[in-house]
């Protein structure tokens, strides 16, 4: 996928007198002009009008920074996406048919089975991990091609892929990241996926996978399942706006995982009762079962199929993994600034964006559209209690082009960010 890399992060900020015990907040520079907002959605049709490889970049065109009104976002929005449909289906066109994706070196083959009727907003798609791990490439190939067979959800895009590499932990490495989301972006455009009905699951080092990409990429799904693996070092702190299943044998002692489920079982308890709005979950230990569970787990098909996404929660919480990532939700940072550990805790309530926690980070983006706030209204940032930021949030094309690139999800595209500076 193309990257838009943004030159600035901020919006045009100017800082205020003092408004509350000496804190000094900063406000943008107000609301959209129409007739320049007009101009700059006139400047956009005729960018987009030349071929992809004969524009000039997109962050060099002032219209790209021009505030614009609701209308007219919502305009460029649609603009920018049909110009990265467009684009993205003569790439993923390849990807699916040959049913392989390659970034760098590596490669990911995948085979997929379709079941039911499509609905109306579009296919589920479940991705399916493979166990193996360390081991030979033929005993990997051999789980692959079982996995493929293993699950039958009543509708929707069943996907198995095969790891890129042969190692015990083939299911975490950093670039299984940059896979998935090409993945989902590519079955977006290409097959017509429902970007809120995305599934993960995952059994042995499929299920290691599960537990690991499950908290990091949690805004890319709806529900997760993880099927007699281990978690290693992994934190469920990133689940609380997904499904959480868990399926373990009883007698599955090997690296203790019989023992590690029921611990996340309790784990998983004491977040939903601290946060009785997040991390719904489901964990069956089932009784004189080994690591092969007879598919008794497959029950967890249906569980997670009762899970749509919601791809801007009121509360996120973000801890990043030793994988970092640069964007969740409608949170992001700034590009090489994240850090292995690094927590964040953010809720809005209407126009206020409060955070609550942040550990490891000195600088925080908060990306916010139409359908988060109002953005024709004043927004306020807090943290610990204080304005760090108070005034009117300003959309643009370089945001929302931004967005559209980094996920190429039309649920996750965002017209204004605003950059925060935790040090304050």
């Amino acid at each position: 996928m193309t990257t838009l890399t943004r030159k600035n992060y901020t919006l045009a900020i100017v800082l205020l007198g003092s408004l509350l015990s000496f804190t000094m907040v900063p406000k943008s520079a107000g609301a959209a002009d129409t007739q320049a907002s007009q101009r700059a959605l006139q400047d956009l049709e005729k960018w987009l009008t030349g071929s992809r490889e004969a524009r000039s970049p997109m962050e060099d065109q002032k219209f790209a920074g021009v505030a614009l009104t609701k209308s007219d976002a919502a305009k460029a929005q649609q603009l920018l996406w049909q110009d990265h449909e467009m684009s993205w289906k003569k790439e993923a066109a390849d990807e699916w048919k040959n049913k392989r994706i390659r970034l760098g070196t590596r490669e990911m083959k995948f085979d997929y089975r379709i079941f039911g009727t499509k609905p109306k907003h579009g296919w589920s798609l479940y991705i399916s991990l493979h166990g193996g791990g360390g081991t030979t490439k033929q005993v990997n190939d051999s789980q692959w091609r079982n996995q493929i067979r293993l699950y039958k959800p009543k509708e929707g895009i069943y996907l198995a892929p095969r790891a890129p590499t042969d190692t015990w932990n083939l299911w975490h490495q950093n670039h299984i990241d940059a896979f998935f989301d090409r993945l989902i972006a590519g079955g977006i455009v290409q097959m017509d996926v429902n970007p809120n009905r995305v599934y993960l699951m995952g059994y042995s080092a499929g299920g290691d996978g599960v537990y690991q990409l499950a908290p990091r990429m949690a805004d890319r799904w709806a529900a997760a399942a993880m099927m007699s693996g281990h978690p290693n070092d992994a934190s469920p702190l990133g689940l609380r706006n997904i499904g959480f299943t868990i399926h373990a044998g009883e007698k599955d002692s090997a690296y203790n995982r019989n023992r590690v489920a029921a611990q996340w079982k309790l784990k998983l308890q004491k977040l939903r009762q601290e946060d009785p709005q997040g991390y719904v979950h489901d964990v069956h230990i089932h009784e004189k079962l080994g690591h092969w569970m007879k598919l008794k787990d497959a029950v967890a098909v249906d569980w997670m199929a009762g899970f749509t996404r919601n791809p801007l929660p009121e509360k996120v919480v973000w801890k990043q993994d030793d994988v970092t990532h640069d964007r969740f939700y409608w949170l992001a940072i700034p590009r090489g600034k994240a850090k292995a550990g690094a927590q964040v805790c953010s809720l809005r309530q209407g126009q206020e964006i409060h955070i609550q926690r942040a550990y490891g980070l000195e600088e925080l983006i908060i990306l916010l559209n139409d359908s988060l706030v109002n953005l024709d209204r004043p927004v306020v940032v807090t943290f610990k209690d204080k304005p760090l930021f108070q005034g009117i949030a300003s959309r643009s094309i370089t945001t929302l082009r931004c967005t559209i690139s980094e996920r190429g999800d039309p649920d996750l595209v965002f017209s204004a960010e605003l950059l925060i500076d935790l040090k304050l």
